[in-house]
């Protein structure tokens, strides 16, 4: 594992995004974005099960060991294009994974003329993300405890994200262990606070994303979690009909942890195009 960084401008300042990154670094190179509170530490196993590939992950703005940003309302999607983008200026020809707020990214990217991503792998997102699944996002997200220790945050993980899937303890561990830092009287989630205020001060709505979604035209692969709330079965048929290769990922909801072989088998085959 290597790790490297961006620089990128936004709201008149510099600002740093960091990222992971795996195997030759003259090899084809694939993009991994998390979700919402991740980090990019969570494809560490995806990235073991793609040998071929030079494998980036980004901590998004706000997130791991990317700086925080001066303002909440800078948190939003658009802010993190601008910083994604500055990373893909340097890479050319892309293919990109991304699990939820990751896919919304790639696929505002992946819509724009003169884009570099060659093929999309969505997980558990997709052109229409239904209100209930953003109130329970807002729900869990406003709450941002302080724990004694790992092993407490590490339950606090196991509930919160328990559709994930069905991981083993030592997956749960890496999750606790790659995205907590220390604070004065214990141990914290690995997110800037302020990325919630946006989410918790505006009333949840049906997203409508059908615009951007009829702009793109590289291949995509929709990955969808079981149960998922976020990814209806509906969207994802839809998503199969506009020509989206699809896979159900079994006994997960929203968003599949992406670290079982069978789903990362499913991953790599696509890739390879």
């Amino acid at each position: 594992m290597r790790h490297g960084e961006t620089r990128y401008v936004l709201g008149g300042a510099f600002h740093v995004m960091r990222h992971v990154e795996w195997g030759d670094p003259a090899a084809p190179p694939v993009l991994c974005v998390h979700g919402l509170t991740r980090t990019g530490r969570d494809f560490d196993a995806l990235a073991a099960g793609l040998p071929a590939y030079r494998v980036i992950c980004p901590d998004l703005p706000g997130r791991g060991r990317s700086d925080w940003l001066p303002s909440a309302v800078q948190y939003q999607p658009a802010s993190y294009v601008v910083a994604l983008a500055a990373l893909l200026a340097g890479l050319g020809p892309v293919r990109w994974v991304g699990t939820s707020l990751g896919g919304i990214c790639g696929m505002i990217i992946a819509a724009m003329p003169g884009q570099p991503i060659t093929r999309l792998v969505l997980n558990d997102i997709g052109p229409h993300i239904p209100r209930p699944a953003l109130a329970r996002i807002r729900d869990y997200i406003g709450d941002i405890p302080v724990f004694a220790d790992l092993a407490a945050l590490e339950r606090h993980l196991r509930r919160v994200h328990a559709p994930f899937g069905r991981l083993t303890d030592a997956q749960w561990a890496h999750l606790a262990a790659t995205s907590s830092r220390a604070v004065p009287s214990g141990v914290s989630l690995h997110y800037d606070p302020a990325i919630a205020e946006p989410i918790v001060a505006t009333e949840p709505a049906d997203i409508d994303l059908s615009a951007v979604w009829a702009a793109i035209t590289a291949p995509v692969l929709a990955l969808r979690g079981r149960d998922s709330d976020l990814l209806l079965p509906e969207t994802l048929a839809a998503m199969a009909a506009s020509g989206a290769q699809i896979h159900t990922v079994p006994d997960a909801g929203h968003a599949p942890a992406l670290m079982d072989a069978p789903t990362i088998a499913v991953i790599a085959d696509f890739l390879k195009g």
